[in-house]
């Protein structure tokens, strides 16, 4: 983890249950004498999630249907923190862009919270959209949050970013996987490593975990759009599961010229990525 993390040391799982006590049903002592909760269970994990929002974050609602993913907070902060060492402390506000928010709303949650950034967060899904402004409005973050549909799916930063925008950086957690089939077979090998339940205990869906082409795909039309917006955004950002790709990418990076790219190592749980980062 980043050494500025908060998510440094064990959950204080006295202080979550204090402050989210339907957390407390959950917890459990396991062998080595630690206080935890079965990161198998869904329910378990969202939980979680909620507590830590509202411990450290002051996020009192996070509602969004069951089936969506629950994204773990420490990680999705750690990519953060990294970022905010990328972007430095300009004099003026900081707007970060956050592509494919989802209906957690995680990344302006949190990067708000921690660092005062104010963000648009788009996303393709209207339904998605709509949960995420009921997450704005419940934590009265309607003027640090605001929203943009993507109306084409297979567009990324175009329809976004108008002439007059300009932000320090984007950042993007594309879906990973190429096929639902390809998600569910990575999970299995997964729990079946971790010798876990045959079940994602993330959750999540299409738009989240896979889209076609995967990450690859995905990544190359978010970096081929960066160069037509590129005296806009600062820094552009994406998240890498499969280190395979990255030599594809850079090579990519470079034929349209990129200033500077770097690949930054994360480690989320038991999977590594990266993240890719490139300015012109």
């Amino acid at each position: 983890m980043h050494p500025d993390n908060i998510y440094q040391k064990a959950y204080d799982m006295e202080h979550l249950t204090k402050v989210l006590p339907k957390l407390s049903a959950y917890v459990f002592t396991n062998k080595y004498g630690q206080s935890t909760v079965d990161f198998s269970n869904p329910e378990a994990v969202r939980y979680l999630n909620q507590a830590l929002l509202k411990a450290y974050h002051q996020i009192n609602y996070w509602e969004f249907p069951i089936d969506n993913l629950t994204p773990p907070v420490p990680g999705r902060a750690d990519y953060l923190y990294h970022i905010n060492d990328l972007i430095g402390k300009p004099q003026k506000p900081i707007q970060i862009l956050d592509i494919g928010t989802g209906a957690s709303l995680i990344y302006p949650l949190l990067g708000q919270s921690l660092f005062g950034w104010h963000f648009t967060a788009t996303d393709s899904q209207q339904e998605s959209l709509q949960i995420a402004q009921k997450i704005i409005d419940k934590n009265q973050l309607a003027g640090k949050i605001k929203l943009k549909w993507q109306p084409e799916s297979g567009k990324i930063l175009q329809n976004i970013i108008a002439p007059g925008d300009a932000f320090a950086a984007s950042i993007c957690n594309p879906p990973f996987y190429p096929s639902q089939k390809a998600a569910e077979n990575a999970n299995r090998r997964k729990n079946k490593n971790l010798k876990l339940p045959q079940q994602r205990n993330f959750k999540g869906q299409a738009n989240e975990l896979w889209t076609k082409g995967g990450e690859l795909l995905f990544l190359k039309k978010y970096i081929k759009e960066s160069a037509l917006f590129k005296n806009q955004i600062q820094w552009f950002t994406g998240l890498i599961s499969d280190k395979n790709n990255i030599p594809k990418l850079q090579k990519l990076l470079q034929r349209l010229n990129a200033k500077e790219v770097q690949i930054i190592p994360l480690q989320q749980g038991q999977k590594k990525i990266h993240i890719l980062a490139w300015r012109f």
